[in-house]
């Protein structure tokens, strides 16, 4: 069976209300629902924004969040329910959505969950997700200003993990998404920064991308960064 994609306006929603609890630009929108804000960052091209039910969350570490501000609570009335998992981490499950809250897994030992106090969750670390922090732009959608990886750490970080895929299905969706940005980012100008960044990732990580640009036939894009 084909995967529902959420509808636009329940994560608008969900961003407006952590927006209103002040939480919103302490955290990193990631996954595929980037794409459907980078239209705004790159002035509304045509990127193909391939969205899922998944709306995943990274949270830099240490938190900078203030105050207090449980999360269910926060989405009360939207029907989401808790999903608690083996390790003490915890999904937002909905019949159109599932909020997932990530950490990035940095070392031997530091892949059980993190406790985000703030938010009254335990985060769930994965690896390559420093790479989404490491760099971040803000973007103005909807009224809202969002935080989300560069583009360019973007599109690696999903050429990289392209082939950790358990389903091949998947790891298409990645390349795809990652070849598109990755052309909108050079098409504007950003040939040399895609070029400097690449050089600056760990050899195997670079390996992992051309990887992933060979398996997409991208060879304008293997050619630039070989």
């Amino acid at each position: 069976m084909k995967e529902k994609d959420a509808p636009v306006e329940l994560v608008v929603e969900v961003l407006r209300r952590l927006d209103k609890a002040g939480v919103l630009q302490d955290m990193i929108l990631i996954g595929s629902w980037c794409v459907h804000f980078y239209k705004d960052h790159f002035d509304g091209a045509a990127l193909s924004a391939i969205r899922t039910r998944d709306m995943d969350f990274l949270i830099p570490t240490p938190p900078k969040i203030k105050g207090e501000t449980h999360i269910l609570d926060l989405l009360k009335g939207l029907d989401f329910v808790p999903d608690f998992h083996g390790d003490g981490s915890v999904s937002l499950g909905h019949p159109e959505l599932i909020i997932d809250f990530l950490v990035a897994e940095r070392g031997r030992g530091s892949d059980k969950p993190y406790l985000v106090k703030a938010l009254g969750i335990k985060a769930q670390p994965l690896r390559y997700l420093s790479l989404l922090s490491d760099d971040t732009i803000k973007v103005r959608s909807r009224g809202l200003e969002l935080v989300l990886p560069h583009p360019i750490n973007y599109a690696f970080q999903k050429l990289i993990i392209s082939g950790r895929r358990a389903y091949e299905a998947k790891a298409v969706k990645d390349r795809l998404q990652a070849v598109e940005v990755l052309r909108e980012v050079v098409s504007r100008g950003g040939k040399e920064k895609a070029r400097s960044k690449f050089l600056k990732l760990p050899a195997g990580w670079r390996k992992a991308v051309l990887t992933g640009l060979k398996a997409a036939q991208a060879d304008d894009l293997t050619d630039l960064l070989s």
